[in-house]
C-alpha cells in the first residue's frame, strides 16, 4: 500500500505562532503542499519576512496577539472575506517565562502564560468553526506538549496547566464537532529546538540542542495528520526524541560500547 501524499491545493491553513519555531515550520509544510497560508503573531516583521520567503504566493500575512479575544474573532471575520472558510488551523503560539517554578511564579505571569497558550488557541477555534460548519468539514491541530501528557520539572506550573488544559480542550471540540466533519488532534512534542528555550532558567547547550527534535519534525508529524483521508482522526500523537530525557531523570543513560 502506498502511503499517503500530502496536497493541499485549494485548502486554506491558518497558522499562530507562525513566524518562528514548530508555528514557522508547520507554515513552510503546508505552503509547500500547496495550502494558502495565513500567518499569525505578533512581530509583524517576522511575520512579513517569512511571506516574503514564500515570494508572497499563496500566503497571507496577519499579524496577532493571539491572547486578545477581540482581535482574534476580528482576524477571523477578515480571513473570512479574503479566503473564504479557514480548512484548517494549527494553534501553534504559545510562550513560557524564566520564573516558572510555582514559588517564584508571579499572577501577571500565570495569567500571560494560560492567555497564549490555552485562551488563544480557544479564540482561534472559535473563530474558525462556524465556517467549517457550514462547509461539513476542517482540521484543528493544536500543538500540545510533552508537559501536557506527563509531568516535566523543567516548564513549571503555568506551562503544564496550559498545555494539559489545551489536550482536554481538543478532545472536547473533537467530541462536540465530529458530526460536523471537523477532525481535532493534540499533538505532544517532546523536547523541541526552538527559540521558547531561551526562556529556561538554564538554557539548553548546543550539542542538547542538535539531539532534541527539530521543528521540521513536529511539522512532518502536522503533515501526517493531514494526509489521512476526512473521515480518519488522529486524536492524538505523541512524538520525542530519541535521546529523551524525560524518561530518564534529564539525563542519558551511558552509551553502550
Amino acid at each position: 500500500m502506498n502511503a499517503p501524499i500530502l496536497s493541499l491545493h485549494g485548502k486554506t491553513a491558518w497558522i499562530t505562532g507562525g513566524s518562528s519555531g514548530i508555528g514557522r515550520a508547520c507554515a513552510l509544510s503546508l505552503w509547500q503542499a500547496g495550502a494558502t497560508v495565513v500567518i499569525s503573531a505578533r512581530s509583524e516583521a517576522a511575520v512579513a519576512g517569512l511571506v516574503a520567503e514564500c515570494g508572497n504566493e499563496r500566503v497571507i500575512a496577519l499579524p496577532l496577539d493571539v491572547s486578545d479575544p477581540e482581535a482574534v474573532a476580528a482576524a477571523g471575520r477578515q480571513l473570512q472575506e479574503r479566503a473564504g472558510a479557514v480548512d484548517i488551523l494549527v494553534n501553534a503560539a504559545g510562550i513560557n517565562v524564566v520564573n516558572r517554578k510555582l514559588s517564584r511564579l508571579t499572577p501577571a505571569d500565570w495569567d500571560q502564560v494560560i492567555d497564549i497558550n490555552l485562551n488563544g488557541a480557544f479564540y482561534c477555534m472559535h473563530a474558525v468553526l462556524p465556517g467549517m460548519r457550514d462547509q461539513g468539514e476542517g482540521t484543528i491541530i493544536n500543538i500540545s506538549s510533552w508537559a501536557g501528557r506527563y509531568a516535566s520539572a523543567l516548564t513549571g506550573a503555568a506551562y503544564g496547566a496550559s498545555k494539559h488544559a489545551m489536550a482536554a480542550m481538543t478532545t472536547s471540540v473533537a467530541m462536540e464537532e465530529c458530526a460536523n466533519g471537523i477532525r481535532a488532534c493534540a499533538i505532544y512534542p517532546g523536547e523541541t529546538a526552538t527559540p521558547i528555550l531561551i526562556n529556561r532558567p538554564t538554557p539548553p547547550a548546543a550539542e542538547d540542542l542538535a539531539r532534541m527534535l527539530q521543528p521540521e519534525d513536529v511539522a512532518a508529524a502536522v503533515a501526517f495528520v493531514l494526509s489521512l483521508p476526512a473521515r480518519a482522526t488522529v486524536n492524538e500523537l505523541v512524538i520525542s526524541p530519541t535521546w529523551n530525557r524525560a524518561f530518564v531523570g534529564f539525563q542519558p543513560p551511558p552509551r553502550r560500547g
